[in-house]
């Protein structure tokens, strides 16, 4: 598993470009045939118009947590889908006074019982591992992972 995601990962430079439309909304381009994504503050800053940068953090953790969990089920041929995962990101202020994201957690629900998953145990046990996103924001911020089958039964932490 790992070898086949980190070669997909490794080696490339993934470059985005944002312009300024007015105020605090930004048009952000992905290049190639992703449409550009319109980004903006919450009010009183901004008008809320499109995803704050704290919410594309969400994002992108919630994001790389599900790729890497589908994955790792996918490596044993197993079918966990739809999988869904909710992202809450707590902003606070540090001691300095400012605004930081101070922890992130995230809630990863299969689509299908866990019995009906081979490898399950050894697919919860890793797969964090390979999610580059959050290994990365995970050495800046506490990251907390919760993993749910489709019956709300817990199977991480345990």
């Amino acid at each position: 598993m790992s070898d086949l995601l980190e070669k997909l990962m490794s080696d490339s430079m993934v470059c985005v470009s944002l312009q300024q439309r007015q105020d605090y909304q930004f048009d952000v381009s992905f290049g190639g045939a992703v449409p550009p994504l319109l980004t903006d503050e919450p009010a009183p800053m901004g008008n809320g118009l499109g995803p704050s940068p704290v919410q594309l953090l969400a994002a992108a953790v919630g994001n790389c947590l599900a790729d890497s969990l589908l994955f790792a089920l996918r490596k044993f041929k197993q079918a966990p889908e739809p999988l869904r995962c909710e992202v809450q990101a707590e902003v606070g202020r540090n001691a300095e006074g400012r605004l930081r994201v101070l922890k992130i957690k995230a809630r990863l629900t299969l689509g299908a019982p866990a019995a009906g998953l081979e490898h399950l145990d050894r697919v919860l046990e890793q797969f964090e591992s390979f999610c580059t996103v959050t290994q990365s924001v995970g050495q800046g911020i506490a990251v907390v992972i919760e993993v749910l089958d489709s019956q709300q039964v817990r199977l991480k932490p345990r």
